[in-house]
């Protein structure tokens, strides 16, 4: 039988693991930028640059985590031991690697973009774990 607990675990692990290589891409392809000034990223960027789209997608990671940590978090306190959350949790962390990568091979301003669809796809997975979470504390 498939340790559901684990399982969460090692999806939540390799969530920090993204972030991580999404700072690094970020901070990397900004540094080998002429004149990078530490910190700041010039602000007439836009989506053809991949300095700015490897900025976006980490800060944009960043804007989502405290719901998802948040969230993962709990329900290890809980000890949530469900095959249906640990699912939830990879199903988050799929949408938000393909979400990466098409952010960084995605040039465009339009909207809704491709990748728009796979940060719905992680917000409902989390919205599910939130209900499962909420269900359970009653």
């Amino acid at each position: 039988m498939i340790d559901f607990t684990y399982s969460s675990y090692t999806a939540f692990y390799l969530y920090l693991v993204m972030l991580l290589v999404q700072w690094a891409v970020a901070t990397f392809s900004k540094a080998k930028q002429p004149n990078a000034i530490p910190g700041k990223i010039d602000e007439n960027l836009s989506h053809d640059s991949f300095v700015f789209r490897a900025h976006r997608t980490f800060q944009n990671t960043l804007e989502n985590s405290a719901l998802f940590v948040g969230t993962v978090l709990l329900a290890f306190l809980l000890n949530v031991q469900s095959p249906v959350f640990a699912i939830c949790v990879w199903v988050y962390l799929a949408a938000r690697v393909v979400h990466m990568v098409l952010y960084y091979v995605i040039s465009t301003e339009k909207n809704p973009s491709p990748r728009t669809y796979f940060f719905l796809i992680g917000l409902l997975a989390n919205v599910v774990m939130l209900v499962m979470l909420g269900l359970r504390l009653i």
